[in-house]
């Protein structure tokens, strides 16, 4: 495997951005399947790198790592700030793709994420499903609209109204459960849900099953012992990226 740290110009951010690439070592005639694997709120694209040991599980598997930073964004376009989205959603597939030989292909690229990465690998997928074999969400903050209307605490307020401004996050683009209404379960990705019972995130991934069981959205998730920790998502990372593999 080579880790590398990949330095480069973003059109859409206006400014020089870095993203954490783990790639197999180039044995085999076929590209290999690549993982967007989406840092949380507090976190950089280093983080998964440094914190768990993605690096291992990837080499058993065969699998290339996408590991881009978005700072506290929310992976949307700010509306004081810069195009998260945009970089996320168009330029940072293209520039992958001029980088590394990783797979183009859909049934061979998967999405998934930790807390705000949680969120924002679910966005991705419901907002571009074509793009996507499968997705996964871990403690992810899922219920965007309610953290806009609910969490009083004043570096949210402030963190808030710098991504969002004005805009209401319930029923647009930004809110999950909304995309989940409109979806067409037969057109999305397979979704994979996990969350520790003790984690602060616990409601908000509840309120998640209950609105795919309601949309007839079909969603593998599953709950146990576990807290907003490192521990928690390193233990649960290899068996996640073997259901992403599994229908390879």
């Amino acid at each position: 495997m080579a880790m590398i740290r990949c330095d480069f110009d973003s059109e859409a951010l206006e400014l020089s951005t870095s993203m954490t690439v783990v790639l197999p070592d180039g044995e085999g005639t076929e590209p290999p399947p690549v993982l967007y694997l989406l840092h949380g709120l507090t976190d950089d694209h280093t983080a998964w790198s440094r914190l768990t040991s993605v690096e291992r599980y990837a080499a058993e598997r065969g699998l290339a790592v996408i590991m881009p930073q978005v700072h506290r964004s929310f992976y949307a376009n700010e509306a004081y700030g810069m195009r998260f989205w945009d970089f996320l959603s168009a330029e940072l597939p293209e520039t992958v793709k001029r980088f590394f030989r990783v797979s183009g292909r859909r049934e061979d690229t998967y999405v998934a994420g930790l807390s705000m990465g949680g969120y924002g690998a679910m966005k991705w997928a419901l907002r571009e499903p074509e793009r996507f074999a499968a997705a996964a969400t871990l403690s992810g903050a899922l219920d965007l609209a309610y953290i806009q209307e609910h969490d009083l605490r004043p570096h949210m307020r402030a963190l808030v109204a710098r991504v969002f401004g004005d805009r209401v996050v319930a029923g647009s683009d930004e809110d999950l459960l909304r995309l989940l209404r409109d979806a067409e379960p037969g057109r999305l990705p397979r979704l994979m849900l996990r969350c520790g019972t003790e984690d602060h995130m616990l409601a908000q991934n509840r309120r998640f099953v209950a609105a795919c069981r309601t949309s007839g959205v079909e969603l593998d998730s599953g709950f146990g012992p576990g807290e907003h920790v490192w521990s928690y998502w390193d233990a649960q990372l290899p068996a996640v990226i073997d259901w992403l593999l599994a229908e390879r």
